[in-house]
């Protein structure tokens, strides 16, 4: 297994979710963004100079992804404490930090993707540019996550790759070191990942690369954003249709990357959870280091919890900027497109489920390509304790009822796993089956949690308001 990696052992177990006694009134600090690290760790991997992660989640996400780079031939060294170890040109500050030394990629190199997307479809056009063969393989759910995108755009780019015609794992990226690059048209409707893969690599192509999107409308454009933003911070040439370009066109000028310092945000996704139990207890979380400008799409829980009944703030402490969610205890149905911010939206529909009136999420239907069909999976686990959600074409209608304890099947998927923690709250005798498969983006997600509850004495993370 590589780093939390899910046991046997650990899918059959059941989690109790615990039950809220009395509004919370916590401070959760939330570990960093995944989408943040595995970005900065292929840009510091490309880079013509070492760099820094400080705060980098670790995850099985994240570990699979330095795992992965290692394996090409990169250098990351981790170091924890305040500039220890780290010699000259560490970064200063308390905390882990990930020094990354970029070396010539090479092969023969295999790569275990597990069932990250990030891994999955950033890393193909790093190893594009590797001297030597590289297979990608993982878990049997990635056997049947959509990767056509990105093979098709790399053979249009001058990249040979045996996928056996599936358009899907295993495959073999055959590198020779580099790759010609230039226009390419894909349809990335599937997921925004296509399109930030080809980005990502594409100031090292040799004449950088133009991505066209061809297909529907494009999910998750925040993630295309952050990716753009973190690329320009690099050093990169980056046109983009925001900054007066064409429609579903992006262009990543060839150039060297710059070594960075880069200080990983707190994943604002995962702050979901969190943010929901004040909401539905008519409590108050506290989420230290929340940025005021960010890319993250979590950012959009602020409006969308502030439309269900809460509200929110910003408060200013010696550390820096936190955000603080008040709930009323009262929630109210929304009527909601998360087409941009759709990995919230099993949170959300958990919500729902406990508001005093219907939701209609729309936007989503991107989503039964996730870990797992989200929609499907949410509609039954739902149903089976008793509620009343329907997919639609593209997303969810979800009229509460009350519910009843039961268990609440996760399909490996961490954030089914926290939207059950989530109906537990109010709902008794709710069991979790897997709540370990939350550790690919958010390790230790039961000791928060019932930390915040104050059912854990002393949680290190967690402190009573």
């Amino acid at each position: 297994m590589t780093g939390t990696e899910t046991s046997p052992d650990d899918a059959l177990a059941l989690w109790p979710a615990p039950l809220a006694h009395e509004a919370v009134d916590a401070t959760v600090t939330v570990p960093g963004s995944k989408s943040v690290t595995n970005r900065g760790l292929v840009l510091a991997a490309l880079a013509a100079e070492p760099g820094w992660l400080r705060r980098p989640l670790r995850s099985r996400d994240t570990l699979l992804m330095a795992e992965a780079l290692r394996a090409l031939g990169v250098g990351i060294e981790e170091t924890i404490g305040s500039n220890s170890a780290g010699g000259p040109g560490a970064p200063t500050g308390s905390g882990e930090a990930w020094r990354v030394i970029p070396a010539g990629l090479h092969g023969p190199a295999t790569v275990d993707v597990g069932n990250a997307g990030t891994v999955m479809r950033f890393l193909p056009p790093v190893a594009a540019l590797a001297d030597g063969p590289v297979r990608f393989d993982g878990d049997p759910r990635s056997y049947e996550r959509p990767l056509h995108g990105v093979i098709d755009a790399l053979r249009a780019l001058g990249a040979r790759i045996d996928d056996d015609g599936r358009g899907a794992l295993p495959l073999t990226v055959h590198g020779n070191g580099s790759i010609d690059g230039g226009p390419v048209r894909i349809d990335a409707s599937a997921s925004s990942q296509f399109v930030s893969a080809l980005l990502l690599s594409g100031a090292r192509f040799n004449q950088g690369v133009e991505v066209r999107h061809v297909g529907s409308a494009l999910p998750s454009m925040p993630h295309i954003r952050m990716t753009v933003d973190m690329l320009r911070s690099a050093g990169a040439a980056v046109d983009t249709p925001e900054a007066g370009g064409e429609p579903d066109v992006w262009r990543v000028a060839p150039s060297a990357l710059l070594g960075r310092d880069l200080v990983v945000e707190p994943d604002l996704s995962n702050a979901a959870p969190f943010l929901a139990a004040a909401l539905i207890t008519g409590g108050r979380v506290t989420i230290p280091d929340w940025p005021e400008h960010t890319t993250q799409p979590g950012d959009a829980l602020r409006d969308i919890f502030t439309e269900m009944g809460g509200s929110c703030e910003f408060t200013t402490t010696a550390d820096g900027t936190a955000l603080t969610f008040t709930g009323t205890g009262r929630i109210r149905g929304i009527d909601a497109d998360l087409h941009e911010v759709g990995e919230l939206t099993p949170v959300i529909a958990a919500v729902a489920a406990l508001a005093d009136s219907e939701s209609v999420l729309r936007g989503i239907s991107h989503l039964r390509l996730h870990e797992t069909d989200r929609l499907a999976a949410l509609a039954k686990e739902f149903n089976d304790l008793g509620g009343d959600v329907a997919e639609t074409e593209d997303g969810l209608r979800i009229r509460p009822r009350p519910l009843h304890g039961g268990i609440f099947h996760t399909y490996e998927d961490h954030r089914l796993a926290t939207a059950a923690a989530v109906l537990g709250l109010t709902v008794s005798g709710i069991q979790v089956e897997n709540v370990a498969t939350t550790a690919k983006t958010l390790p230790d997600f039961p000791g928060l949690w019932t930390g915040m509850l104050s059912a854990t004495p002393g949680a290190a993370p967690v402190s009573r308001g």
